[in-house]
């Protein structure tokens, strides 16, 4: 009796297996049913719907709408596809015009294309994406573009960086652009490839300011010269070379020879990341002539030469076919001016930054050379005076 208990029990809680069967039959149908509703409530208020071929011929799509219904689909809405549809294939449509007992409903797929195509411009709009797009015409005025199958307007000052005075995409070009105007109710929007290319020159400028730092050599494009210098384009930036840094000396001749689109080696001086600009030197290729001078003729070196000129400022030295010095009034000595084609010794004191010439004095000279021979009278004769000193060093030099 336990036994038959237990297996009423069993049937009752739905262990009969035919039971089973039949009451997810009944489930399966009321969510056909249901789902049948819901396709046909959104069919008839004209939302887009996605519904499965049943047979293609020649110039129509057959469609199955449920109910036991067909509904036909022109194959010419499926001309920009890659393939025309198959049976069995799943499409989106949209309802044209209700059909009858005697005839069919028509839906459209190209107009639930647009549909779809009008809603997801509008959440890129909404969500400030790029999208993309090409070029169908070339108007008036700018472009049309064709996106997803619906077109918008690209003026052509939108089109480029900076705008643009002429149409320069040619037809089927491939563009990415924002859209920066929408209006579903008119069917009409903007679009702008000038935001999406100023986006990423200045992500490439960031990157290329990144890697750059002072000192670097690099290769340059001439693009302007000005009285001030000359302006230089690095990658599609553009900098500057000042007069100064230009050459060494005869900075105006030596720019003349820099034509416009000539290419030429520049090293960085200085980075303003702010204002993305970078100055440029042109002289700082090659060694300083101050410091070649330097080395060749250290400070207070004796440096002999012959006077070539006289002035009111002072007397122009010729020490070396290549290197000249000068000795300014206030250098000449304690004895007298020095005299044209005279041999003189002289100390050397600089270097003129702006002619290269040797700052000489023979005033320092002889101040060197008195300490010199104090130094040697007080280590021979430290007894002397320092007026039997100066007495002696007169006599000497008579």
């Amino acid at each position: 009796m336990i036994e038959d208990d237990e297996t009423t029990d069993n049937l009752i809680a739905g262990d009969n297996p035919e039971m089973g069967d039949k009451k997810e039959e009944e489930m399966s149908m009321e969510e056909l049913l249901k789902g049948e509703k819901e396709f046909s409530e959104k069919l008839y208020n004209g939302e887009i719907v996605k519904v499965k071929v049943a047979q293609v011929t020649d110039e129509s799509v057959f469609v199955d709408i449920s109910e036991k219904k067909e509904a036909i689909i022109s194959l010419e809405d499926f001309k920009n596809e890659k393939s025309k549809p198959q049976v069995g294939d799943t499409v989106e449509a949209i309802l044209e015009k209700k059909g009858g007992e005697t005839r069919h409903t028509i839906l459209s797929h190209k107009k639930a294309k647009e549909n779809l195509s009008w809603q997801w411009c509008e959440k890129a709009f909404k969500a400030k994406e790029r999208i993309k797009g090409r070029i169908k015409d070339i108007i008036k005025g700018g472009y049309l573009v064709e996106v997803l199958d619906i077109e918008a307007f690209m003026p052509m000052s939108l089109s480029e960086i900076n705008g643009a005075h002429k149409h320069y995409l040619p037809r089927n070009a491939k563009v990415k652009f924002y859209i920066t105007d929408f209006s579903e109710r008119n069917k009409k929007f903007i679009v702008s490839r000038r935001q999406v290319l100023e986006e990423d020159e200045k992500e490439r400028k960031k990157k290329i300011f990144s890697e750059i730092n002072v000192g670097r050599v690099v290769r340059t494009v001439v693009s302007k010269s000005i009285e001030e210098g000359l302006f230089v384009r690095f990658q599609g930036i553009e900098g500057f070379v000042k007069l100064l840094d230009i050459s060494w000396n005869n900075q105006k001749e030596a720019m003349a020879t820099y034509k416009r689109g000539q290419r030429i080696k520049c090293k960085i001086l200085r980075i303003d990341n702010e204002s993305e600009k970078i100055s440029f030197g042109i002289k700082q290729l090659t060694p300083n002539p101050v410091d070649i001078v330097k080395r060749k003729f250290p400070y207070k070196s004796i440096v002999k030469g012959k006077v070539i000129s006289l002035s009111d400022e002072g007397a122009k030295i010729e020490v070396s076919d290549k290197v000249l010095g000068f000795i300014p009034v206030s250098e000449y000595g304690f004895k007298s001016a020095p005299k044209e084609n005279e041999l003189v010794k002289t100390v050397m004191v600089g270097v003129n930054s702006f002619n290269y010439q040797l700052n000489l004095s023979i005033k320092k000279l002889e101040g060197m050379e008195d300490r010199k021979r104090m130094q040697g009278y007080m280590k021979g004769s430290p007894s002397l005076t320092l007026g039997q000193i100066l007495e002696n060093s007169e006599d000497t030099e008579e």
